[in-house]
């Protein structure tokens, strides 16, 4: 069974800043078989009000981030969370992460910091960064 996994929203900025990185790999990747991308409507929220607010220094039209979110959410699981585990984490925006991938069974979190997210302890999840993600896939070396 591919592993879950839930992209920080910095990964989804990264990925469609530059198509040179792992972050823009890794989007690539989505609906390959090699892992499952989780969502929630409050993520996909957060997604969309990132991105539009950033479209113009992303190059983008609100038209790509519309679709590249519809993409997204025609091929991720979308879990509902029915519980709440705040506070967490310093950052409100991180906690609503780990609850989603707390709820969805995943395991992992992919994202640029790291060190928000702590080592993803007591959940038994792995906090990582696109790179790493893509290693243990076994995508890169």
């Amino acid at each position: 069974m591919a592993p879950r996994v839930v992209l920080d929203t910095n990964v989804l900025v990264s990925a469609l800043r530059s198509n040179r990185g792992a972050s823009f790999q890794l989007l690539s990747e989505v609906d390959s078989g090699r892992f499952e991308v989780c969502l929630s409507v409050p993520l996909v929220l957060e997604y969309e009000a990132v991105l539009f607010r950033q479209a113009r220094t992303l190059g983008l039209a609100r038209r790509d981030v519309t679709d590249v979110l519809d993409y997204l959410c025609s091929v991720a699981h979308r879990q509902s969370i029915f519980f709440l585990w705040r506070p967490q984490l310093r950052d409100p925006s991180d906690d609503m992460v780990l609850e989603l991938a707390v709820a969805a069974g995943c395991r992992y979190i992919v994202t640029f910091n790291t060190k928000d997210f702590g080592t993803g302890r007591p959940f038994s999840l792995r906090v990582v960064t696109p790179r790493e993600f893509l290693q243990t896939i076994g995508v890169i070396k």
